[in-house]
């Protein structure tokens, strides 16, 4: 049974640094990527970030690039999220999200958000001066 738990998230001044943290049990397949979500006030649910099993593909948000970089460790069965020089506009809740793909090689964050099965229940971010 899949489990994502999130943590790491909390309040900073734009500029600032956050690392998020997704426990993911369950997931022995190299058939699941991990990806990460984020939802703000009265805005649909969208991607940020995902990681193939390998860890060697990644894919970005355009709105992330640059400042954010997603890892996986699949001894510790953890998936992180660095997030860097953030800006009011990263507030959200974020979310850790798994799916079996039958492509394990690549992952997209644009697949939508109904076409990934497992959830977890969500980190708060929140920047301002």
């Amino acid at each position: 049974q899949v489990q994502l738990v999130e943590s790491g998230g909390g309040s900073v001044q734009p500029g600032g640094s956050l690392r998020l943290s997704c426990a993911a049990s369950g997931i022995d397949s190299g058939y699941y990527i991990i990806g990460w979500f984020r939802q703000a006030p009265g805005k649909e649910r969208e991607g940020v970030s995902c990681i193939t099993y390998s860890g060697r593909r990644t894919d970005y948000a355009d709105s992330v690039k640059g400042r954010f970089t997603i890892s996986r460790d699949n001894v510790e069965k953890m998936v992180y999220l660095q997030m860097d020089n953030l800006k009011p506009e990263d507030t959200a809740v974020y979310y850790c999200a798994a799916r079996l793909t039958p492509n394990p090689g690549t992952c997209s964050i644009s697949t939508t958000p109904g076409r990934w099965s497992y959830w977890g229940q969500g980190t708060q971010v929140t920047v301002s001066s």
